[in-house]
């Protein structure tokens, strides 16, 4: 099995399926007649495939060249990586191909590189692939019955993955390209720089010029100078790309020597270290002409490292006067693009003259309204009799006085009622006590004068 089909067995759960192999390898075409949801779905299936096996870089190339993962080459070699032992050769993957490029799923590498058209626009480029078509129907390879399993030879752009790739650089620059100088990348740069949030190593030269095609004319979101390679993100700010001057090919080289020259430090770092203690162990098992090898070794290191890191500081030093220099341009810009606004502002309110003319005409029609204000108050006073609203007022005033003393007389009568009736208890459960008490005293006072009565002899 080969590395294509093993991939897609992982993870194309279709292709894990023998009844769904059987048909996405058999002859489906006859079913956009017969059974077009059928065909879609067989061809869906196709397309998800490679765009997938296209991305993970395992489409099989041409003899010499590096696996790219934004374009399928089409031909022979595709057909034996997805020949099977079962079911052999996918017979109507050429038709396959052909709706995804009507559908501008595809689009030939040719096509798409040399247009000046956005992709995107409606009648992009609709007679080379006719052309294409017709000769593909004329030779068998598409749109007839029992025509042959093979491809003709091309390179199609999967819009895909191509999308999916423009939109992780534009958010990572988003997030890091932010100074004038920091937007300026060399080819070389921005494939260092972008290559991780594409999810690769390293991008194909022709990925490189598939992507920056694409961010140039279909996203309008950078500036490219194919002379030198120099590639300018477009600002948040600006309304139109930027143009590539001198200056910015200049500070792609400068941020270029950087990035290069931080990764030899290091590994000259590590290499001084690793020869010290090559010589150091050398001394130890008394080898020295082993450690004078060593040691020679290690100033020639030491002394490239130093000149390494001398340039390395130079190098800042100028891109970071650059740096400043450039945003101080930018500031001027700014502040020149806005005392143009300011003074375009002055202009269309006329002037000191035509202000003062203008509140000295403010402050007569305000004066005019209060004045007609006046007469209408002076109109509505004479229309109505004070001393009728005055008595009208009074009877409000004395009727609202009346109301508020029958409340007040009707809740101090019922307070006074309430009151009197618990005066009235109290005194009826007084009563209730008295009885009891005064007939107590009584038996009291009555055997008191019964004992006093038999004790009067003895004293005689």
């Amino acid at each position: 099995m080969t590395e294509l089909l093993e991939f897609l067995r992982t993870h194309e759960e279709a292709f894990r399926s023998r009844a769904r192999l059987a048909s996405l390898y058999s002859d489906f075409r006859y079913q956009q007649q017969t059974n077009s949801d059928g065909y879609q779905a067989n061809a869906s299936v196709w397309l998800r495939a490679l765009t997938a096996a296209a991305k993970a870089g395992l489409i099989p190339a041409q003899a010499g060249t590096q696996h790219d993962r934004f374009t399928v080459h089409t031909g022979e070699e595709l057909l034996r990586g997805l020949q099977t032992q079962e079911f052999g050769r996918p017979l109507a993957l050429g038709s396959v191909l052909e709706d995804a490029i009507r559908k501008k799923q595809l689009v030939p590498l040719r096509d798409f590189l040399d247009s000046k058209q956005s992709v995107y626009t409606k009648s992009w480029l609709p007679t080379p692939w006719q052309v294409m078509s017709w000769s593909l129907r004329q030779i068998g390879v598409i749109g007839r019955e029992g025509a042959e399993d093979r491809l003709v030879k091309g390179d199609f752009v999967v819009m895909a993955n191509v999308e999916e790739a423009a939109k992780a650089v534009l958010d990572q620059a988003s997030r890091t390209a932010t100074s004038n100088t920091s937007r300026i990348f060399s080819q070389d740069l921005f494939n260092a720089t972008f290559s991780s949030a594409i999810g690769v190593e390293s991008l194909s030269q022709k990925d490189t010029s598939v992507l920056l095609t694409h961010l140039v004319r279909d996203r309008t979101a950078i500036a490219y100078d194919t002379s030198s390679g120099t590639i300018k993100f477009k600002a948040p700010a600006d309304i139109s790309v930027p143009t590539i001057e001198q200056e910015d090919v200049t500070i792609a080289s400068l941020r270029t020597l950087i990035t290069t020259l931080e990764p030899e430090i290091e590994q000259l770092t590590q290499r001084i270290s690793k020869l010290d203690a090559k010589a150091r162990q050398a001394v130890t098992h008394k080898q020295l002409i082993a450690a004078k090898t060593t040691l020679r070794q290690k100033k020639l290191a030491e002394t490239k490292l130093q000149q390494r890191t001398a340039t390395l500081m130079q190098t800042e030093e100028v891109y970071a006067k650059i740096e400043q220099a450039a945003d101080q341009m930018e500031m001027v810009r700014v502040m020149e693009a806005s005392s143009q606004t300011l003074k375009s502002l002055n202009q269309k309110t006329g002037g000191v003259e035509r202000v003062q003319d203008v509140m000295e005409g403010l402050r007569d029609e305000m004066a005019i309204t209060e004045e007609i204000q006046n007469a209408i108050n002076e109109v509505s006073v004479g229309a109505v009799d004070e001393g009728e609203v005055e008595d009208e007022l009074e009877a409000m005033e004395r009727a609202e006085r009346e109301v508020v003393e029958e409340r007040e007389r009707v809740a101090r009568e019922a307070m006074e009622k309430e009151e009197a009736e618990r005066t009235r208890m109290r005194l009826a459960e007084l009563e209730e006590v008295k009885a009891p008490v005064a007939a107590l005293l009584t038996e009291e006072n009555g055997s008191a004068s019964h004992q006093e009565a038999h004790r009067e002899p003895e004293h005689v």
